[in-house]
């Protein structure tokens, strides 16, 4: 565990102009570069850098935020300049941001473009480890009601079960369903199995009265619409 010795160098260490905490106070959070708010978490560095070259750092390391979200705990803990304290403040601080968005649907309104949906689930999709599928549930505004974290793991058409895509749809009275899933890959090129599955979700919902609007692919810093593409799509 990092401990603060006299070798540590502190925010308080660099020039009263260039402290982080000082510039937010003055130029807000938006103002401050990505190191410079990692620092603000991390709020020491190590003998010989500064939290904000500590910052800087840890982004080139994991190669920047994305990467750093993905990177799991144990990963943290092991950066010298870190330990399970610091590492822990990093991961609650991207935890919060996703679920600001998530329990905060007017912050974006309605939904009218594939961007829109995509920007909803993004932030947290692009950094898991593993294959996940989730549907986003919208009422008659194209307003998010819900987010339904549906399945885990490797994904294809013959496991995932159909109806199971719609059980909170009508438990929440959702007018129609955008579903996600990620590629750990970081490629969001949809795969014949992405489109198979897509068509089956599509006939189902014709059958129930929900509409399907989009199936999105999302990888790394990029994601993909399925029904701009038109897999899956009549």
């Amino acid at each position: 565990m990092v401990k603060e010795t006299q070798g540590t160098y502190r925010i308080t260490d660099l020039d009263v102009n260039e402290r982080p905490r000082e510039r937010m106070e003055k130029v807000g959070a938006s103002g401050l570069s990505t190191a410079e708010l990692l620092a603000i978490l991390l709020r020491v560095g190590v003998e010989g850098e500064n939290a904000v070259e500590l910052g800087a750092r840890l982004l080139d390391k994991f190669g920047g935020l994305t990467g750093l979200q993905k990177a799991d705990f144990q990963d943290l803990c092991s950066v010298h300049g870190l330990g399970p304290a610091k590492a822990a403040q990093l991961k609650a601080a991207i935890e919060l941001g996703y679920r600001l968005l998530k329990e905060n649907p007017d912050m974006k309104g309605s939904i009218s473009s594939p961007v829109d949906a995509a920007d909803l689930i993004r932030y947290k999709m692009q950094g898991l480890n593993q294959e996940e599928l989730w549907v986003i549930l919208l009422d008659t505004r194209n307003r998010m009601i819900h987010i339904e974290e549906v399945y885990k793991g490797s994904l294809n058409s013959s496991q995932v079960r159909v109806a199971e895509l719609f059980k909170a749809a009508i438990v929440r009275n959702a007018a129609s369903i955008i579903l996600a899933h990620n590629h750990p890959s970081g490629d969001p090129s949809p795969s014949p199995e992405d489109a198979t599955l897509t068509r089956a979700v599509c006939e189902v919902g014709k059958m129930m009265d929900i509409e399907v609007l989009d199936h999105l692919v999302i990888g790394r810093g990029s994601f993909i619409s399925m029904k701009e593409q038109g897999l899956g799509f009549a």
